[in-house]
């Protein structure tokens, strides 16, 4: 369902997926979708599911139905996004029978929740102001080809 004032993921709801993801972090994602405590509203995904490895894929699937099984949460909320142009993702065979195709939205509507999502608190962010944009944000990416380098 989609609504302005829904606010974004925080980071225990989240899985970025690359082909070094581990079977630990599916397994974790998916027990926090289908434990109990997931009656929270919180909505878990795996973003770039289609890049997991074979032997990763293999044990999310066996997880997510184990879990299911012995899920007590009759709604719960789990989202695995993949790219519909990665024809041979296991995940995409695995789960295409509950697949579905979202809405699109426009660039300027993507943009415009962003920016009333991202918006950092008047000073309370200096770290925020080195990056000269006319709106501030409160979310960066900074990468690194070492660990603890980008600053």
């Amino acid at each position: 369902r989609h609504t302005k004032t829904a606010p974004l993921p925080t980071y225990d709801e989240v899985l970025v997926c690359t082909p070094d993801t581990e079977e630990e972090e599916v397994e974790l994602i998916v027990r926090r979708a289908l434990s109990s405590d997931s009656q929270n509203q919180k909505i878990y995904c795996l973003l770039g599911a289609e890049k997991l490895v074979y032997k990763v894929s293999k044990q999310l699937e066996s997880h997510f139905f184990r879990l299911l099984q012995s899920s007590t949460v009759p709604d719960y909320r789990f989202i695995i996004f993949c790219n519909a142009k990665a024809h041979n993702s296991y995940v995409i065979t695995v789960f295409d029978t509950y697949k579905v195709t979202i809405p699109c939205y426009s660039k300027t509507e993507i943009q415009a929740y962003l920016s009333t999502h991202l918006k950092v608190p008047g000073g309370t962010a200096p770290v925020a102001q080195a990056f000269e944009e006319p709106y501030q944000q409160n979310v960066k990416f900074v990468f690194s080809n070492q660990a603890g380098m980008g600053r």
